[in-house]
């Protein structure tokens, strides 16, 4: 049987899967991609499951239940990286996956559904700029237009997916069908603070973020930086930095998350007053009304502020992604789990961060399970979790899978 600490060994292994000799870099298409499928499907072969490769380069594995060809709980994560990347964000639901599996061992043919385990080969979005690429085939939801999405080198997705071996006339083969699925589980580090300041091993997740980003233009006035006086100065710089300094205000007593994460001026040399600030902003909430709700204060807000100046001010959105909440009967197993694995009142956390549930929870029900995660950091090589919790986890989530198979027995 699979241990916590074998999990956390087979997730070094993957880390040899990597674009770099000094850095974790796992992205969407790629040798390296390539070889985490194959190391992958080694283990769910191990573990007593069927393996394939779907149209869209997801890995799959596959146990019958009780009769063959039923439904199947799906659990899962992704197996690629961010760059410079951790060890534990995705793969680490990857693994546990495969060795709940394992651990379930004949005890599958008793359940009234199969059981399958995925990793999905795109989660980050670091190669296209796309997230969720290997998800949203599952779901059903790919769009043509990504075809002509191109990475850094100009490799556009369509050429990627000939040169992986894959037709990108048949990523529809790829879609799940609602009535193939029971249900979709993913364990995940937390990427947060929060179940460590309660020194608890694992949480459960009431819903995942719903984003939505912009590009905000501060529209001022290029001028002479010795010959302008204040009066007469349209900074859009200074008024970037307040409109900035205003988002975090706002949003930072109202439970919402807002992040601008970059930040470029015009014309950008030191003795010219900016005329132009372009910045991006990051805005997530538990559910889409608050979401949306805290952005009509900023956007109220920011041009207030911009007009007191005389200066103007734009704005684009460029990405939109609804909240996922969990559904509350694959919740509640999941919570079962976590007191079957010894905290019979769980901490239940939104998640801040995007998860393929996103996508999934398109053509199926889903639920996650939190893990404890070093001081929250993730997506950064310091990404560490303890063995007591993969091992606490890794019961939670056998119990939870069968705690699922009670209430379909019950349907």
């Amino acid at each position: 049987m699979t241990t916590a600490a074998e999990v956390l060994a087979r997730c070094a292994e993957l880390d040899r899967h990597s674009a770099h000799p000094t850095r974790l870099e796992r992205v969407h298409l790629t040798p390296q991609h390539a070889a985490a499928n194959a190391r992958v499907a080694g283990w769910m072969a191990d573990a007593g499951l069927r393996t394939w490769q779907d149209a869209a380069g997801n890995q799959y594995g596959r146990r019958e239940g009780r009769a063959p060809g039923l439904p199947a709980l799906l659990l899962g994560s992704h197996l690629d990286t961010v760059p410079d990347a951790g060890s534990y964000d995705g793969m680490l639901g990857v693994v546990m996956a495969i060795a709940v599996a394992e651990r379930l061992g004949d005890r599958t043919a008793a359940l009234p559904f199969a059981l399958e385990v995925v990793g999905f080969g795109d989660e980050e979005g670091t190669r296209f700029g796309k997230a969720l690429l290997g998800s949203c085939a599952a779901a059903g939801t790919w769009d043509p237009a990504w075809w002509d999405l191109a990475d850094a080198d100009g490799v556009t997705l369509r050429q990627a997916f000939v040169d992986f071996g894959l037709d990108p006339a048949h990523v529809g083969e790829a879609a799940r069908r609602t009535e193939e699925l029971v249900g979709y589980l993913e364990a995940h580090i937390e990427q947060g603070p929060y179940l460590e300041e309660a020194d608890v091993s694992l949480g459960y997740v009431t819903a995942i973020a719903g984003a939505r980003r912009f590009v905000v233009s501060v529209l001022g006035e290029a001028r002479h930086a010795g010959g302008t006086p204040y009066e007469r100065r349209k900074d859009a710089l200074v008024g970037a930095a307040e409109c900035i300094t205003a988002i975090e205000r706002l949003v930072r007593p109202s439970g919402c998350i807002a992040t601008v994460g970059r930040i470029a001026v015009r014309p950008g040399a030191v003795n010219v007053i900016p005329g132009r600030a372009d910045f991006t902003l990051d805005l997530r909430a538990a559910t889409d009304e608050d979401r949306d709700a805290m952005w009509k204060r900023l956007d109220v807000e920011l041009h207030e502020l911009c007009t007191a100046r005389g200066l103007g001010l734009e704005v684009v959105e460029n990405h939109r992604a609804p909240a996922m909440p969990c559904a509350p009967w694959l919740t509640e197993a999941v919570v079962e789990g976590i007191a079957a694995a010894g905290d019979p009142a769980p901490m239940g956390l939104w998640s801040r961060a995007g998860h393929d549930g996103m996508a999934v929870g398109a053509v199926t029900d889903v639920a996650m399970l939190f893990l404890r995660c070093a001081d929250g950091v993730s997506h950064h090589p310091d990404e560490e979790v303890r063995e007591i919790d993969v091992a606490r986890g890794l019961d939670a989530l056998e119990h939870a899978v069968l705690a699922v198979a009670e209430r379909v027995e019950r349907r």
